[in-house]
């Protein structure tokens, strides 16, 4: 593989997980040659993905600064990239025991929020048998999730070690299309009246100028 930059990400432009991805890498000044796959050509499992990721879905990283190191899941990349290049822990922690509630929250994204809502966007949207039973079940647990955010954000700003940490950035890409569709739903549902510490914390998270930078390079590329 060519390459010119330190990593190579394979990604799809609308996957929520490739982009928080981009949020790290952009939050600890790496660059990164992002290759968008096509879905409807089934680009993700072809044998120039698939021989770095078996799993055949995005995102997938190669460090061709750490003799092409190949890793997929979105969160293990993330830990991967803080660990390795987050010295000074601008977005992770040192302490152990914060670690692993750092890695508590990581699990917590990728068993919880992502599969929730994302079940939620294929029966609402895109199966081709309407079964209302799995949409709201889908749309009660992406409010369950929201609330067990809303119960621990209402006493700290961060999840953990007092700061924005991957953590935090791990959610932001599920909650854009959540806060817009899956809880807009919900009749007479406002997310500052209903979840104000999550209303919060997510304002503060798209803000951040790297996240805010990245989520427009999303939006023009969907536009494109």
């Amino acid at each position: 593989m060519s390459h010119g930059k330190q990593f190579t990400l394979f990604t799809h432009v609308l996957g929520p997980n490739g982009w928080k991805v981009a949020f790290v890498l952009a939050e600890l000044g790496l660059e990164y040659e992002p290759k968008y796959l096509d879905f409807s050509k089934q680009e993700q499992k072809s044998s120039e993905h698939t021989k770095y990721n078996p799993n055949g879905r995005i995102p997938t990283l190669i460090d061709h600064g750490n003799n092409d190191f190949d890793i997929w899941e979105s969160n293990a990349i993330m830990t991967y990239l803080v660990e390795k290049y987050d010295t000074e822990h601008k977005i992770s922690v040192s302490n152990f025991e914060e670690k692993i509630q750092q890695l508590q929250w990581l699990f917590f994204q990728a068993s919880g929020q992502g599969p929730y809502f994302g079940q939620y966007f294929w029966f609402s949207r895109y199966h081709p048998d309407k079964i209302p039973s799995a949409v709201e079940r889908y749309q009660k647990e992406a409010l369950r999730v929201t609330g067990v955010l809303e119960s621990v954000l209402s006493k700290q700003e961060w999840l953990v070690g007092g700061k924005c940490t991957i953590a935090d950035l791990s959610f932001v890409s599920w909650n854009q299309g959540a806060f817009d569709i899956i809880l807009a739903g919900y009749a007479d549902f406002n997310l500052e009246r209903d979840f104000p510490a999550v209303h919060r914390w997510h304002s503060a998270l798209i803000a951040r100028k790297t996240v805010a930078e990245q989520l427009a390079l999303r939006a023009s590329l969907m536009k494109a």
